[in-house]
């Protein structure tokens, strides 16, 4: 069979996106498994207007890439585009990571829904996220089938949209563990980045876009909090992450009260940057009102880092109830689990055994064979 790869997400423009994230390693695996087996072939779209890094994809046995020059047209490929793209290749299934383009036409859709956030935990403005919430419409009820990445993600597409459970698979992420992993950091690189940020203390860290749905405005009155209790206490609250939709409230509640000038907005990072920050930490914090799977607190886990999380959506499962969990609604039960993690040296110790021991089980070759099998079961 062959299966028509949607390329969409790997435009340029999605760079710091989680989206981009899960399918550039998914391709990468890919070619591990394909050029091994013969169960599949995959043709992946490219445009000279924006490439997107696989160019040479075409020289690996099982992999041919097309040239599509719809791919340029933002609407017309998600409405039309790569379903004709996938028929002039004679394609027996399309795969999209996404769901951004319409399951229509003769050739069957698989995609990956990762959550519900368009309608738990919008990221985007009212118009925007109206579109968004019509493409998911159709992913979820058009698909023949739907990948997600968690148990809690199955539950709410099942529940929200009525789908048979048979249609929707569970098939966790990976990580990157060459830069995620408990070696110890290189410490003159680490104290000059830390320098070059402001950062002049030990600190909690959370990474991921600045949005509403990270809660990160409670998190810093948490912080704020945690310094009122502990007035000698000398720890700085690091967030690291490009800006996103309606940022704003979480800068200003940075520069309030207390915790004016303990705050420090580090803006997006190369990933090693980013994984050598996190390796630094004290604690990692993950007050997330509502996520798929979570990347971030995978990545602090394999690190090594004490982690705690909020005890809503999938974050216990994804961790394997192997943290400490507050309450994301509270700012007092936050800033005690804070406190607790600071001070109990046993706790830090124990969350951080677990979490390592956890994060291993998350695997992107994993997560590439299995994604293939469903690929293959749906044709």
């Amino acid at each position: 069979m062959k299966i028509a790869f949607d390329p969409w997400v790997l435009s340029n423009r999605f760079q710091y996106h989680g989206t981009q994230v899960y399918a550039r390693n998914l391709l990468a695996e890919f070619r591990r498994i394909i050029s091994a087996q013969a169960t599949a072939k995959i043709c992946l779209f490219s445009s000279s207007h924006d490439p997107h890094g696989f160019e040479d994809i075409g020289l690996v046995p099982g992999f041919e890439t097309a040239e599509a020059p719809w791919l340029r047209f933002d609407r017309l490929w998600r409405i039309a585009g790569l379903r004709r793209a996938a028929a002039s290749v004679s394609a027996d299934l399309i795969f999209s990571p996404t769901t951004h383009a319409l399951p229509m036409g003769r050739i069957p859709v698989v995609c990956t829904i990762h959550d519900l956030t368009p309608i738990k935990g919008p990221s985007h403005s009212a118009k925007i996220n109206s579109v968004l919430k019509t493409f998911m419409w159709a992913a979820a009820k058009r698909s023949r089938s739907v990948i997600t990445v968690s148990e809690c993600s199955r539950r709410d597409l099942i529940e929200h949209y009525r789908l048979p459970p048979e249609k929707v698979h569970v098939v966790y992420n990976g990580f990157d563990r060459t830069i995620f992993n408990a070696l110890p950091p290189d410490e003159g690189r680490l104290k000059k980045l830390q320098s070059a940020h402001g950062i002049t203390a030990k600190y909690i860290a959370h990474h991921g876009t600045l949005q509403p749905r990270k809660n990160l405005v409670r998190l810093i009155q948490a912080y704020d909090l945690l310094l009122e209790r502990r007035r000698d206490l000398d720890v700085q609250l690091v967030l690291i992450g490009p800006a996103g939709w309606q940022y704003e409230e979480i800068m200003r509640a940075g520069k309030r009260t207390r915790s004016r000038g303990k705050v420090v907005f580090t803006g997006a990072l190369r990933d090693a940057d980013l994984a050598l920050l996190v390796k630094g930490a004290l604690l990692a914090a993950m007050p997330s009102l509502y996520e798929g799977f979570c990347l971030p607190m995978i990545e602090s886990m394999a690190c090594g880092v004490p982690t705690i999380a909020a005890n809503t959506s999938c974050l216990p499962e994804v961790s394997g109830n192997s943290l400490a969990y507050f309450d994301p609604l509270s700012i007092e039960d936050m800033a005690t689990c804070m406190e607790r993690a600071i001070f109990d040296s046993n706790l830090r110790d124990r969350l951080s055994k677990n979490g390592m021991q956890r994060a291993n089980i998350f695997d992107w070759q994993r997560c590439a064979q299995e994604t293939l099998e469903v690929l293959v079961r749906s044709y």
